[in-house]
């Protein structure tokens, strides 16, 4: 033995190890690789000089033994074990992760398909895309995953609720099984359509819920919903529409409306900055008052989105409970994503606190407020700007000349009239019903030419549009600043090293190796941070470390 590490005080021994000739380490080297082989077991023994790792030999635990007293026992930990089996059952996936809808297409198909390969789920940000370009993404992934998992976005969208409903109706038609529910705020007749729309089956006992639902909530009276079957007022009307049929309706009531229950904690874009470690045990414990209630053949699943980036948030989720985890920010600094070079860099940059919450494009009107990168933009003041005009004035002529001449020089970078020829050209073609309502309510009027610009906002950032970086809408929330701060002096601190496979298995990785550091300390083994391989590896080394 070269050196002693950690100290000699600790609880009686677990058992004895006896070595028939096999030998013991204490170098920080030979820790760091008994703990970070993820698939055997890990005997620590205590010495008289300090802990050691055994290797081979035979092991006998309790009392009344001979031999060499062990410390501490740590059984494999590979990251399948993580969270809920049957969320991998159910999903046909490996891990219990999931990478979240982030809208515009930032959550892009390349993202889709390449987590879906590596046994993760990953999810389409289908919202604020044109019906045309969610198909044609549904296509791609048809396409190249074949029966593989894959989910898609459907978002609340109070103002937009036709378009909703018709994003329901091309999913049902394309066969999409697999659904992220986010945003919303009640139960609308699209989501509820979907899920009802997909069971099969002649009896309740032996009913199937094709239709997967994964619903993003940060809300108890929204998870209630979620978790309760689908309402009877709601799913009488489906019927009388022709959309569901009377044994769809029957075997649904059977049934919570999503099978899976993503708690969202303080994240980019739509939240409420709720605390994780308060969130999600409370909704793990509404999960149960409504399993004695409901008394479902299968539960749903609680998992956790908002603030996961790094191996400790990862292992913390899933020690509060969690069934699986769900990323957000960290992916749109990958490559994959449907973001630009200059916005990925932005990101890769990001310190914990360079983020703020501005008016948001799709509920504006609502005063719903998104989470977005503050460092290096000036888009949240200049959002909040055209808010505060809306609601102080009725109307765009309403609102002094001087303001009016700087949002057109700031914000429009036009006049408002040639920004209303383009917003009523978009919502002609999406929603005519928007139009109607504006030629009667000039503040609704003012209202969508001001959504021109916080919608075109986003998009200039994806496309990296050159002279508009000052007016970037770049979703984000704090755990982008986490992982950047785990990632520094790694290949992982640049933004054009980061793939979504990669920061998915360096993150579980670490969350078994936290997890079993955590296990060790509750042992009375307290060893140096040296011997817990906690850094961020390259995809193919965490791979290798996976596959052994």
């Amino acid at each position: 033995m070269t050196h002693s590490a950690g100290t000699l005080s600790g609880p009686p021994a677990l058992g004895y190890w006896i070595p028939n000739g096999a030998p013991s380490f204490d170098t920080s080297d030979a820790f760091r690789s008994a703990i970070g082989d993820l698939k055997s077991p890990v005997v620590l023994l205590r010495t008289n000089v300090g802990f050691a790792v055994a290797h081979g030999g035979s092991v006998s635990l309790g009392s009344g033994g001979s031999g060499h007293a062990v410390a501490a026992y740590l059984p494999p930990l590979p990251p399948e074990q993580l969270g809920d089996p049957t969320f991998l059952h159910e999903h046909a996936v490996r891990y219990p992760y999931m990478t979240g809808a982030m809208a515009n297409g930032i959550a892009s198909a390349e993202i889709v398909e390449a987590m879906s390969k590596a046994g993760m789920l990953g999810s389409f940000g289908a919202a604020g895309l044109s019906l045309e370009r969610i198909g044609a993404a549904i296509d791609r992934l048809k396409s190249n995953l074949g029966d593989a998992p894959y989910c898609v976005n459907l978002i609340h969208s109070p103002g937009e609720q036709s378009h909703e409903m018709a994003t329901a109706e091309l999913l049902l038609k394309k066969g999409v099984t697999h659904v992220e529910a986010s945003a919303y705020l009640d139960l609308t007749p699209a989501i509820v359509r979907y899920r009802v729309a997909g069971f099969r089956g002649g009896v309740t006992r032996f009913a199937i819920p094709m239709n997967r639902v994964v619903a993003k909530v940060s809300r108890v009276e929204v998870a209630t919903k979620f978790l309760s079957p689908p309402p009877e007022k709601m799913l009488r009307a489906l019927v009388a529409a022709g959309h569901v049929t009377e044994l769809q309706a029957m075997l649904a009531a059977k049934f919570p409306l999503a099978d899976d229950i993503t708690v969202e904690a303080d994240s980019g874009g739509h939240t409420d900055n709720r605390p994780a470690i308060t969130l999600l045990p409370t909704i793990i414990a509404l999960r149960d008052r409504l399993q004695g209630q409901f008394r479902y053949e299968a539960p749903p699943r609680v998992g956790l989105a908002g603030g996961i980036a790094t191996p400790a948030s990862v292992a913390g989720a899933f020690a509060m409970g969690a069934a699986y985890v769900v990323t957000g920010s960290v992916n749109q600094a990958c490559v994959e994503s449907g973001s630009s070079d200059s916005v990925r860099k932005m990101l890769a940059e990001a310190g914990q606190a360079d983020v703020i919450m501005a008016p948001a494009a799709d509920m504006f009107e609502m005063g719903v407020k998104v989470q977005v990168l503050k460092r290096g933009t000036m888009f949240a003041m200049r959002a909040q700007k055209l808010f505060d005009l809306y609601r102080a004035y009725t109307s765009w002529e309403a609102i002094p000349e001087a303001e009016r001449v700087q949002v057109e020089k700031t914000h429009f970078r036009t006049t408002f009239e040639e920004v209303w020829n383009l917003t009523r050209e978009f919502w002609g073609k999406r929603e005519p019903a928007q139009l109607w309502k504006a030629d009667s309510d000039p503040r609704h009027r003012m209202a969508l030419a001001f959504r021109w610009y916080l919608g075109l906002s986003s998009r200039w950032a994806n496309a990296g549009e050159a002279g508009r970086q000052m007016d970037y809408q770049v979703w984000c929330g704090p755990a982008m600043g986490a992982f950047n701060e785990w990632a520094k002096g790694s290949h992982l601190e640049v933004s054009h090293n980061r793939t979504v496979v990669g920061v998915a298995l360096n993150l579980l990785y670490g969350a078994c190796v936290v997890t079993r550091c955590a296990a060790l300390r509750q042992q009375g083994v307290s060893l140096p941070d040296a011997c817990f391989p906690l850094a961020p590896m390259t995809t193919d080394e965490v791979t290798d470390r996976l596959r052994a």
